[in-house]
């Protein structure tokens, strides 16, 4: 398999109040997609399924993210989600909480053979 990058998008997203993992990762994955219109598949004439989609969630706690909740953002195409330390969790100066901040890198691939001369 020839795996080519195609795109990247990168998106933020928070957790303001409820300190939600999860619906950080999401909101950031979201931010990333929904602010594009890409026509990739057509424009290689391959079906949404073929898309390869490697999302990278950086966020303080990996472990408190559901990835079946992330995965079933994608209407299409063959995602897979990798979690890792990072992102940025802002602790409320009055002590109230903890604001949750998730960073996302979405690459879209296909299987893509050079072709040859």
């Amino acid at each position: 398999m020839a795996k080519t990058r195609l795109v990247h998008q990168f998106g933020m997203g928070t957790s303001i109040r409820s300190r939600n993992y999860t619906e950080a990762a999401a909101r950031a994955i979201r931010d990333a997609l929904w602010h594009n219109s890409l026509n990739i598949a057509d424009a290689f004439d391959f079906p949404k399924e073929a898309m390869l989609i490697d999302v990278e969630i950086g966020i303080q706690q990996p472990e408190a993210v559901e990835v079946a909740t992330l995965l079933g953002i994608f209407p299409y195409g063959q995602p897979s989600v990798r979690l890792i330390k990072g992102g940025l969790d802002v602790d409320k100066p009055d002590g109230s909480g903890t604001s949750v901040i998730a960073n996302a890198a979405v690459i879209v691939s296909f299987d893509m053979e050079p072709e040859h001369a």
